[in-house]
């Protein structure tokens, strides 16, 4: 049975269109790659494109065996290679929806869910809700509940970055 968590990134003093704008350039995702390097140091953003139905955008990040957890240990060989991926519909002028998927080569589940980006009365808000599903008897339901943990870390962290990134951009906010 997979597990599910909502969790949702909050931004007080940026708006919706400052947040997508942000999502459709690339060195905004550089950028949050650079940070992560700071806890992993093999990341990078392997494409970033931007059209008219949305931004589609695809990263790698490996997470050396030796840094997993004991229990994850036990499931993966080798180190840890995940390809992320996001995607956002167009931006209306207010808001916009996307998804999200992260896989590991040959790994025994799944991860993924949808993210809104709406207006809020002092900003704007990313509400994340995430599916972790491992299929692997006794000890998937600690895995699952394991990578939602994390995942709630790496969103608190890239919101973060965030909120730094576009402070830099926009020092008046």
């Amino acid at each position: 049975m997979a597990r599910r968590l909502d969790y949702s990134a909050r931004y007080p003093l940026h708006t919706t269109k400052e947040l997508y704008e942000a999502l459709s350039t690339r060195r905004y995702w550089e950028a949050r790659v650079a940070e992560m390097r700071k806890y992993t140091p093999d990341n990078e953003v392997v494409s970033h494109e931007v059209s008219d139905s949305g931004i589609e955008v695809v990263l790698h990040h490996t997470l050396p065996r030796e840094m997993l957890p004991e229990i994850a240990q036990t499931v993966m060989r080798k180190d840890m290679i995940i390809t992320r991926k996001e995607s956002w519909g167009p931006y209306n002028g207010e808001e916009t929806v996307g998804k999200y998927s992260a896989s590991i080569p040959a790994g025994p589940g799944s991860l993924g869910g949808t993210v809104k980006l709406f207006p809020t009365e002092t900003g704007c808000t990313m509400r994340y809700s995430s599916e972790a599903k491992v299929f692997i008897p006794m000890v998937g339901p600690r895995l699952e509940q394991l990578m939602l943990v994390n995942l709630v870390d790496l969103f608190r962290g890239e919101a973060e970055e965030t909120v730094k990134w576009l402070e830099e951009r926009n020092p008046t906010s």
